[in-house]
């Protein structure tokens, strides 16, 4: 079994940066896909970012160039710098993890594993 764990949430002001971490904990032995979503009240579960390795990284385009998804696979953990924070940034954010190569990066459906989410507020 994974378990994930995210941290790094919290109430920052527009154009203000947060770092969340996922730490992964479990069957970690090998390098798995690993992803961010978002879920603000009353949408769906969108899609951030995704991470193979260093050169095999995903973005949806509402976050491209402000944010960055990074990992430690000795640490087992995955980042997601947000830079250039925005209202519509608000959201719980998930970070999950593959079983293998999803076809489609951005689809929750290809995440296995899912950690309990943490709160961003951005303040206008």
């Amino acid at each position: 079994q994974v378990q994930l764990v995210e941290s790094g949430g919290g109430l920052v002001q527009a154009g203000g940066s947060l770092r969340l971490s996922c730490a992964a904990s479990g069957r970690t032995g090998s390098i798995y896909p690993m992803g961010w979503f978002r879920q603000a009240p009353g949408k769906e579960r969108d899609f951030v970012a995704a991470s193979w390795s260093a050169g095999n990284t995903y973005y949806a385009d509402s976050v491209k160039g402000r944010f960055t998804i990074s990992r430690d696979n000795a640490k087992n953990t995955v980042y997601l710098q947000m830079n250039s924070l925005k209202p519509e940034d608000t959201a719980v954010y998930y970070c999950a993890r593959a079983l293998g190569l999803p076809r489609n990066w951005s689809s929750a459906n290809e995440y296995a594993y899912w950690g309990q989410g943490t709160q961003v507020t951005v303040s206008s």
